[in-house]
């Protein structure tokens, strides 16, 4: 079994709480809390998570998608995040809306493609899953031939 280290670094850049996060690749990434506490000028930290968790599940359907031959004309995640307030501002529940557009994908397809993205796949998702009431939802649009 191989381990894999990844490496992050976050540097506050003011006096409130604003930070500059980065990886080894040099991206830069500004984190700020809404005001009073930050000033509001870069992603909350849980924005980070849905983003990471859309993106982690966006790769593995698409991948798998293709994997089966079937044709991707676009794809987009919305995700959206509820909070109860009972807990230090946690998310209680996850809705993921999957946009599909395409000629060839069937629901039997992205049901099997989600359940393999949740299940296998999509680490962020496996990490959430027993914390997270993560509920998925998608939409398929046809794209006829011309």
């Amino acid at each position: 079994m191989t381990t894999e280290q990844m490496e992050i670094s976050v540097n506050l850049k003011n006096e409130k709480v604003q930070f500059a996060a980065t990886s080894k690749r040099g991206q830069l990434i500004t984190v700020d809390h809404r005001p009073p506490v930050g000033d509001g000028d870069g992603y909350q930290p849980l924005e980070l998570l849905l983003m990471s968790l859309a993106s982690c599940s966006a790769s593995t359907i698409v991948t798998q998608l293709r994997k089966m031959n079937k044709d991707v004309d676009s794809f987009e995640v919305k995700a959206q995040g509820i909070k109860n307030g009972l807990r230090a501002a946690a998310f209680d529940r996850i809705f993921l809306h999957f946009n599909l557009r395409s000629r060839n994908v069937q629901d039997k397809d992205m049901l099997d493609v989600i359940r393999l993205s949740e299940e296998s796949y999509c680490p962020v998702w496996a990490m959430l899953k027993n914390n997270v009431d993560v509920v998925p939802e998608y939409h398929i649009s046809p794209v006829f031939n011309d």
